[in-house]
Order: structure tokens, then sequence, then C-alpha cells
């Protein structure tokens, strides 16, 4: 495979650099993200009817991940059960070292073989589930061995890797290859990979809440009532959808039954 994330940045004497060419350049390095996730969108979108599938037969998710995309994918999936109202536990992360440790960044526990799929069956993984792996190289050993024990449980696995032809997404049913180039800082996957994999988690996530009929127009009408700037958003939203006109009496009804969506069913819009 070719290591195209270790190559040599294309530019030279970043110490040299002033702020005004530090910033452009990197600029220019991160416009190219888009355009390669564009390329993989066809594979993006056949990940996406899979986990829509696994989720609707009453299925889990789970992201397995290490380093800066494993990160990426907990900030992604902390926030679902808040913004749609799914329950707990239906997408899930799995991160090298631990999502506990989320801070702490162990990398050297990207190396273990067992970690991955030890936490995995934890969980109880079944052939009902999805995993999906992260990882920039597409060589990472605790991504790798759990999709291997996926493979072999006959349990459909996805894949984001960043390097052509690797061998993670050789162990993934469903592989998305994103080729966003070296990095402005040669090696660092933060930087672009780690832009291309924060797009995708948003398409995914967004993608399959949408399908799982957890938005309705444009609108989170399952979005939870956690504090006064939410509130205020899905009053406005219930406003606008039943056409009540006194925020007041808007808000008393949202409160009552929890949520846009309850309250709208219960007022019969």
């Amino acid at each position: 495979m070719i290591r195209i994330t270790e190559q040599p940045s294309l530019y030279r004497r970043l110490e040299k650099m002033t702020v005004e060419e530090l910033t452009a350049n990197i600029n220019t390095e991160d416009k190219k993200v888009a355009l390669a996730i564009e390329k993989a969108l066809p594979q993006i979108n056949k990940l996406i009817t899979a986990i829509v599938d696994k989720l609707k037969a009453g299925g889990r998710m789970f992201y397995v991940g290490a380093g800066s995309g494993g990160r990426l994918s907990v900030l992604d999936a902390i926030e679902l059960p808040t913004t749609y109202g799914i329950p707990g536990g239906v997408v899930n992360v799995v991160l090298a070292g631990g999502v506990e440790h989320l801070i702490e960044a162990p990398e050297e526990k990207e190396d273990d073989t067992e970690a991955g799929w030890n936490a995995l069956k934890e969980y109880n993984i079944s052939d009902k589930d999805i995993v999906v792996g992260i990882s920039a190289s597409g060589t990472t050993p605790f991504v790798l061995s759990a999709l291997q024990q996926c493979k072999s449980h006959n349990i459909t696995a996805g894949c984001i890797v960043s390097n052509p032809e690797t061998p993670i997404a050789a162990m993934a049913k469903l592989p998305v290859e994103v080729i966003t180039g070296p990095e402005f800082v040669t090696g660092s996957t933060r930087m672009k990979c780690g832009t291309a994999q924060k797009m995708i988690f948003d398409m995914i996530s967004t993608t399959t809440m949408i399908r799982l009929g957890r938005v309705e127009d444009n609108s989170m009408v399952n979005v939870l009532l956690i504090n006064d700037k939410i509130t205020d958003r899905a009053v406005k939203i219930l406003m606008e959808k039943a056409g009540l006109t006194d925020y007041n009496d808007a808000k008393t009804v949202l409160l009552k039954h929890g949520s846009v969506k309850k309250a709208m069913d219960a007022l019969g819009g």
C-alpha cells in the first residue's frame, strides 16, 4: 500500500513563513478535503444505507478508533441523544485507551491487538450490529484486529481511512477511502485527515438520524430540553409547526409533553 498520509508536506521551511503565509497555505490544503470527500460519496452512501438498515432493525452502531479520528467520533456520538432524542447505546464508540481517558491521548494503546475486540464483546456485539473502523493510516492494529474479528464473526463492518488499498479497508465490507494527500505538517493526520473524518461523521450521523425519522422538515423535533437555549429553540419550532401564536402557551404544551414531536402529536399536528 501507498502511505500517502506519511508523504512529505508540499511545503518547506514552515518555520520561516509569516502568520499570513501559514494560514493561507493551511487554508489551501483544507480546501482539498471537501473535494476528496465528494469522490468518496458513493462509498459513504453505501455505508450510511447499511447503518440505517441495521438501526431500523434494532441493531446498534459502533465506531472503533484510536488517535484523533477516534476522539472525533466520540464527540459526534455523545451529541446524538440530545440532538435527536435517540436512546443511549444506539451509537457507541470503542476508543483505544477507553473513552474515559479521552483527553489523555494514550496513543500507545492503538498498538493493542486485543482490546478493541474485547471491548466489543463486552457490549455483546452480534451480527445485528454494525462496526465502523476509523484509521487515517488504514493500518492501526487496534482497529485492524477488531475488524478481523468482526469479519470472522459475520458482523458487518465499514471503515474510514485516508490511504488507498489498506489492510483495514480489506477487512471491511463497506470501506470508505478519502484520500486527502500529504499533510501540511508531514504526518500530522489530525489536520486534513481529521477534518475529513469530522465531515464524514457529520454526514453519517445527520443522514442516519433523518432517515430514522428523527428530523421533520428541517427541524430537530426530538431534541431533548436540557437547557434554556434549546428549550427556547424548541418552543419556536413548535409555534411554527403547530401554528401557535402565544409563546408561553406553546412552552407550557412543550414542557408537558417533553419534545416538539410529542407535543405536535398531542395537538394533532
